[in-house]
């Protein structure tokens, strides 16, 4: 065993704890009778959820084409539940794992020791708003790398800029205050140049902020994490004949994006849900390198409606109806399908419908079959109806309390997204590491104006450091225009706080981003096209928010 090098700011590490105290404090106080008024959580009480012993129960073989049971958090392994009150340490390392039944392959991770020689594999974290975390990350890799807290409110130093990747046998200290709203964030790697090669290879890892409002939310609709409040990480691979995952880019990969030929949902390939009769909450992940999904729950032909609740940034104002949705890689979304009126014997697939992906002359079409090119229809995880059950709760009216993005008298900045001679760029600007593109006032508040014009391809556009408000949307391809709620343009899960937006090619989004923050000092954060083969070859810009 090596000894790690240490590159830290903060090198003082308490012990971690297992247990979340909170939870039990909340779930407690709260009690069975009603929940105290304040803030945006007291219309919970009247909404009461109950799931009693099912009064039918199927047991069905395996499915022949989805035979593996989809993979949720537990104690232990891949998707281990992760608790965390104060601090632990997180090693990326190769580990043999069984991906595809019968075949152990080698795959990077996250790794977490836990008491009784319990390892979780890239674990998934849940932590109560407020709570400061410490956490040593230790690279166990043969190269340089550092963890990115995707979507977290966090200074430079714990942002997981590429500035700070540490080389092997090195560690890294975090310190932060989770300041965000209850959530569905991430984690992955970011060092510079391989970041894309990583996260492909298995390095990555959900993050789960948890408030009063959310708990609430949970208790009034019985959803408990990994059982009716599902969290579902879509990646698609290429796999090799022993298992493993293969990463091999070509001259186009290294351009319009990596893409694998299956999807994997918490690197389960060939996923089924048993699911019972009643409201189900998914937290939908795209971990993917490039692939944008269109995303339908369908029974048949018929693609079921559900409610949009959240998006990046934690909870919408209110449910929204809709029957699909795109999500692109980084971004995040929150639906309840409500399955009460389904009967045991019910199928239902999560898939991805036809689109077309619009690279530079339509050279992707969606009519494809093969499964690896980005549009292609493709089934994602089949969910069967096993158990019916009585379960009285119900989609409840309102969610949270965000307020109206208002961008009058905030400052304007345009941003143009191109290519020159296989390089993308952001404001005719190619990735350097020690350059900054532009710097703002600490406090400012600014209207960002995104624009990709053709011949180009989508691009996901990730601000590292800061949540922000999607204003409206202009010139939007006739695929998503139809999702749009009003004269903005904007679909369902842009209606509260994102931290990666969808840029099609042809169109103009607006964004109002407000650069308040506690942190002492400049900070420096990255602009970003979150396809990672895009951000590797020049598509990423540093800036300074000024103190």
């Amino acid at each position: 065993m090596f000894a790690p090098r240490v590159r830290s700011y903060d090198p003082a590490l308490p012990a971690v704890s297992p247990v979340n105290r909170f939870r039990r404090r909340l779930l407690t106080g709260l009690g069975a009778a009603a929940i105290a008024a304040g803030g945006g959580w007291a219309f919970w009480r009247h909404l009461p959820g109950s799931a009693d012993e099912p009064h039918v129960v199927l047991r069905l073989p395996p499915d022949p084409l989805f035979p593996n049971a989809l993979r949720l958090p537990g104690e232990e392994g891949l998707f281990g539940l992760l608790d965390v009150e104060r601090s632990f340490t997180i090693v990326s390392t190769r580990v043999q794992q069984e991906i595809v039944r019968g075949k152990p392959a080698s795959m990077l991770a996250y790794a977490v020791e836990q008491g009784g020689g319990r390892t979780l594999l890239n674990p998934v974290l849940r932590v109560e708003a407020g709570t400061t975390v410490r956490v040593r990350y230790w690279n166990a890799l043969d190269e340089t790398s550092i963890v990115h807290w995707h979507g977290l409110a966090v200074d430079t130093n714990n942002d997981g800029h590429p500035h700070y990747a540490v080389g092997s046998g090195e560690t890294y200290d975090y310190q932060f205050k989770v300041s965000n709203r209850a959530g569905t964030y991430w984690y992955h790697p970011h060092p510079h140049h391989l970041a894309g090669k990583q996260m492909y290879l298995g390095l990555a890892g959900l993050l789960l902020v948890e408030d009063r409002e959310e708990i609430a939310l949970q208790r009034a609709l019985a959803l408990d994490l990994g059982d009716a409040d599902v969290p579902l990480l879509l990646q698609d691979k290429n796999l090799s004949d022993d298992g493993s995952f293969r990463y091999e880019l070509g001259a186009q990969d290294r351009f319009v994006g990596y893409c694998g030929d299956r999807v994997l949902v918490n690197l389960t390939p060939s996923p089924c849900l048993d699911c019972a009769t009643r409201l189900y909450r998914f937290r939908l992940v795209n971990g993917s390198s490039a692939r944008i999904y269109r995303l339908a729950f369908m029974h048949g032909e018929e693609a079921l409606e559900f409610h949009v609740i959240g998006a990046d940034g934690g909870l919408l104002a209110r449910p929204v109806p809709a029957r699909e949705l795109f999500l692109s890689p980084s971004e995040r979304a929150d639906v309840l399908l409500d399955l009460s009126a389904a009967a045991p014997g019910d199928r239902i697939m999560l898939a991805s419908l036809p689109f077309d992906a619009m690279h530079f002359t339509g050279s992707a079409h969606a009519s494809e079959a093969n499964g690896a090119i980005n549009g292609a229809p493709l089934d994602l995880m089949l969910m069967r109806i096993t158990r019916n059950i009585r379960y009285e709760a119900r989609v409840p009216d309102v969610l949270s309390v965000v307020e109206p993005a208002d961008g009058q008298s905030a400052q304007r900045r345009r941003f143009a997204f191109d290519h020159v001679k296989g390089l993308w760029r952001i404001n005719s600007q190619s990735y350097r590491m020690t350059d900054t593109a532009f710097s703002v006032k600490r406090g400012a508040r600014e209207i960002w104006e995104f624009r990709n014009d053709p011949p180009a391809m989508p691009h996901p556009i990730h601000i590292h450091g800061i949540q922000y408000r999607v204003l409206d949307r202009k010139n939007s391809p006739a695929q998503t225009r139809h999702l749009a709620l009003d004269e903005r343009g904007l679909p369902a899960t842009e209606l509260a706080w994102k931290d990666t937006v969808l840029l099609w090619p042809g169109e103009t989004v607006r964004l109002l981003v407000d650069f308040s923050h506690p942190f002492p000092g400049d900070q420096i954060y990255m602009l970003q096209c979150h396809n990672l083969e895009h951000e590797t070859h020049g598509m990423m810009v540093n800036f300074r928010i000024e103190a």
